[in-house]
């Protein structure tokens, strides 16, 4: 094995110190996209325990949304799908859809499936509770 020359101790010292300056600018070094588009809020929010059925979903995700491939389909008590029609576009990273009128009291689930601007998709579900009228 070769002989690798031994760092001296100003270097070692040095290095340790500048440690704490690399970690504090990192976040600030550009950055390549993320690659998916991620749920930044929803509404209903996951496991939300709601009085009555709420009027419309929305979910904002972190990046622009292509609002013609994207999708939602909310499930019942009975799991039976129920695709929903998504709103005009308001906003580029904003998904809404408004609920049939009548929702009755049980467990839900909205799947969703969206397709970034950048060409990936990502899809998940949102589960809440409709406690009943």
């Amino acid at each position: 094995m070769p002989h690798l020359p031994r760092p001296s101790r100003r270097a070692v010292l040095g290095a340790l110190r500048c440690a704490p300056l690399a970690a504090y600018l990192a976040p600030l070094l550009p950055r390549q996209a993320a690659a998916h588009a991620l749920v930044m809020s929803s509404t209903p929010e996951p496991g939300a325990r709601l009085a009555t059925a709420p009027a419309r979903v929305t979910l904002r995700f972190n990046s622009r949304i292509d609002h013609g491939r994207s999708r939602m389909t909310l499930f019942g008590p009975d799991n039976q799908p129920h695709p929903l029609a998504l709103a005009a576009e308001t906003d580029p990273a904003l998904v809404e859809a408004a609920l049939p009128a009548s929702l009755p009291a049980g467990g839900f689930r909205l799947r969703w499936q969206v397709l970034a601007v950048d060409g990936h998709i990502t899809r998940g579900d949102i589960f809440f509770t409709v406690a009943g009228r």
